[in-house]
């Protein structure tokens, strides 16, 4: 699908979606016990593809309008009757391959081209030294996979620059082993507040465990030398129910529209603190000069169209916010220098590279290095641009074209599909010139 947009002003109010991350990890959490009720979830193509690996695991899930009713697997997935898909969700297959290093059988598990060209090697060193078997089909660290055999130690060492989603998978099934998990860090751990969000949903559903190092007292997993879970825990969340809050990831994009383009204040709503890195935006934009508040009591932030100025911003934390950054310093006075990126070209696709080149089309002067993206400010210019199957690479670009000089085009624009399925109903409603 291709989405014309042509300049705008937004307007009013809009509610963020909930959080994808919360999302994946409070059905597999549920799926990991008896069961729970996942209140107000987002019903989007990845955490689908979560919700139906815990089906293949032998639990069952049910929409009860805009909740999801998850009956459990109680620590004991079984072997799965045909091929996990994970389709594009890089979080399901990282997360459930680690559930299916528990089968006493075996599981596979693959996924679209995007995510068969993503790394799992890590991982799969770290479920072999465990003493499962993982796999590569292809034998190059990347899906199909097999996993299964069982998890017969109690400690492993892996890397913490490649995903943190490793960690987050290794920590949720070491809680149902029976000797638990010791996992100590090879490397400096990148995207350390995602490891927070999955500390406070194991929290949530009365899993204990505890970071080893650690140098950060708002972000406990930054600087952390490892992790600790003991095993034989069960999974159950408090009154059997668990809310997820609303995405910092996706109102990035709206928090950016209105620094450039509201006509008088844009409101977000849904806003409420949480253990999520990507709340870095709204400080990302009050260093940038945004005209922005955020009522953290009542979740709500508002903005106005601000003159932004170009800083330097390190995403090694925050590496979804780097699409947004990049698209707020085309439009900013001077250079915005986004650091600490290198593990950015590892997502759906390579990041750095995908906003270099379709900003460069949009008439922006732009250095890609290998840990870097310099963006320089100046305006921009309609063009017709690619998605890269990215929903972050194609909402980043939508907010864009709302300041452009002429119509732009959005090639594959659908994959919003993944984390915002109604982007763009929701930016039409405030206003944007939208035509899909």
């Amino acid at each position: 699908m291709d989405v014309r947009i042509s300049p705008s002003r937004v307007r009013g109010s809009a509610r963020a979606p909930p959080s994808k991350s919360y999302t994946h990890r409070a059905i597999l959490a549920a799926g990991y016990g008896g069961g729970a009720l996942v209140k107000n979830p987002l019903f989007s193509a990845d955490t689908k593809a979560t919700a139906r690996a815990v089906e293949a695991y032998g639990g069952s899930t049910e929409r009860v309008d805009d909740d999801l009713e998850v009956v459990g697997f109680e620590g004991a997935p079984e072997t799965p009757g045909n091929v996990v898909d994970c389709a594009n969700s890089g979080t399901t297959m990282r997360l459930t391959a680690a559930a299916g290093a528990l089968l006493e059988d075996l599981a596979v598990l693959t996924g679209d081209a995007s995510l068969r060209s993503r790394p799992q090697g890590p991982l799969l060193d770290a479920l072999g030294d465990l003493g499962a078997r993982a796999e590569s089909t292809r034998r190059n660290g990347q899906a199909p996979l097999v996993v299964g055999d069982g998890i017969d130690s109690d400690a492993v060492s892996i890397r913490g620059d490649v995903s943190s989603q490793y960690i987050t998978g290794l920590l949720m099934a070491g809680a149902v082993t029976e000797g638990g998990l010791e996992i100590d860090l090879t490397t400096d751990l990148k995207s350390a507040p995602y490891v927070d969000i999955t500390l406070e949903v194991l929290a949530d559903f009365g899993i204990d465990a505890e970071v080893i190092g650690g140098d950060d007292s708002e972000v406990r997993a930054s600087g952390a030398e490892g992790f600790r879970v003991p095993g034989g825990q069960s999974y159950e969340p408090t009154d059997g129910e668990y809310h997820v809050p609303g995405d910092f990831s996706s109102m990035s994009y709206l928090l950016a529209a209105g620094a450039l383009a509201a006509d008088g204040e844009l409101l977000v709503e849904g806003a409420y603190p949480s253990a999520q890195g990507d709340s870095a935006i709204v400080s990302i934009l009050e260093r940038m000069g945004a005209d922005i508040e955020w009522d953290r009591a009542n979740g709500a932030i508002s903005v106005a169209e601000s003159e932004l100025e170009g800083i330097e911003v390190g995403v090694a934390d925050t590496p979804d916010l780097l699409p947004t950054i990049a698209v707020l310093g085309a439009a900013a006075e001077g250079a915005t220098r986004i650091t600490d990126c290198e593990h950015v070209r590892l997502k759906e696709t390579d990041r750095v590279a995908a906003m270099a080149t379709e900003l460069t089309k949009m008439g922006v002067d732009v250095e890609e290095y290998e840990d870097e993206l310099v963006v320089h400010g100046g305006g921009l210019e309609g063009a017709t641009v690619e998605g890269y199957e990215d929903h972050r690479i194609v909402m980043s670009l939508a907010v864009a074209a709302l300041v452009a000089d002429g119509e732009t085009t959005i090639e594959g624009a659908e994959h919003v599909d993944v984390s915002f399925p109604e982007f763009f109903e929701v930016l039409y409603d405030l206003g944007a010139d939208v035509e899909k």
